[in-house]
């Protein structure tokens, strides 16, 4: 096995990014279909959210991803990375997003960044470790309002 070229993490990223748009475009969770995002993930592909985010845990495999992408899509009514930078390349890259939202349940809408380490091996994604600043806020915006007595 070879060690991923910074060219080769930069282009499959890439890839993987424009199937996320196009899989958004196409309805996203529950109505796309993961089969445009699969080839970019190895099928032992495991992605770490962290605990606090309503779609916190470890997600393992294709149907663990394609579960993710549901529950991202229950959380989130618009989910935009409106940019990136790469501020590492290589086996792990490492890219800085800057996202723009808006939450299903409250219709709040928040910006923020994710940095993200993401392991690229033989031309594919095995694993991704997204660091949020602030889960509170995501929590918080993504929550179901409590109802008053």
């Amino acid at each position: 096995m070879r060690p991923s070229s910074p060219t080769d993490s930069v282009t499959v990223l890439t890839g993987m990014y424009a199937a996320e748009a196009e899989y958004l475009a196409a309805g996203g969770p529950g109505k796309a279909s993961f089969d445009l995002l699969a080839p970019f993930f190895a099928p032992d592909v495991v992605l770490h959210q962290a605990d606090a985010l309503p779609y916190g845990g470890t997600w393992r495999g294709h149907q663990g991803m394609a579960r993710f992408f549901l529950a991202m899509g229950e959380a989130w009514e618009s989910f935009d990375m409106v940019e990136q930078e790469f501020l590492a390349t290589g086996e792990t890259a490492v890219v800085l997003t800057q996202v723009r939202a808006r939450a299903r349940a409250t219709g709040r809408e928040l910006s923020f960044p994710i940095l993200q380490t993401i392991t690229v091996k033989d031309g594919r994604i095995t694993e991704v470790r997204p660091f949020y600043w602030d889960t509170r806020a995501v929590a918080d915006a993504c929550a179901e309002p409590t109802p008053t007595a």
